[in-house]
């Protein structure tokens, strides 16, 4: 499987392909809403964009954001983390996970951090076999 897929940090240049991508993840959003999040997003210094490519096509993203913690030291935290829903379950997230975690080491980060959606019980399930566990709970609030 390995042998047609690549992987590469994405810049704005690819955010229209990003964007098809997450309105797979987040449906309520219009790509317009979508495209001007990720121009916020690559506007910031610690931000990264990896992508995994099968042959020519995107087929996932992930957006990383790289900060320190006093639990963790330097951490990588993903989100948004996508593989296209036509292909999910054929071992593509776990071969992106790998080269993500790999860069995380590379760039002296300790800990890969994350959120899910409480409701993604699939996704809770391929972080568990990636070998992820629950540090605690993600509050949030409108403002």
């Amino acid at each position: 499987m390995k042998e047609n897929l690549t992987f590469k940090l994405l810049t704005e240049e690819s955010i229209h392909e990003i964007t098809v991508l997450g309105k797979q993840l987040n449906p309520k959003l219009t790509l317009e809403e979508i495209r001007n999040y990720l121009k916020e997003m690559f506007e910031f210094s610690n931000y990264y964009c990896f992508g995994i490519f099968l042959e020519e096509n995107l087929i996932g993203v992930s957006s990383g954001w790289v900060t320190v913690r006093l639990y963790s030291g330097k951490q990588l935290e993903v989100d948004n983390v996508i593989i296209d829903n036509d292909i999910q379950s054929k071992g593509y997230g776990s071969v992106f996970f790998e080269f993500i975690e790999d860069w995380a080491k590379e760039n002296g980060c300790k800990t890969i951090e994350l959120n899910t959606y409480v409701k993604n019980s699939k996704s809770h399930k391929f972080y568990y076999n990636m070998g992820y566990s629950i540090l605690g709970f993600h509050f949030w609030k409108g403002i």
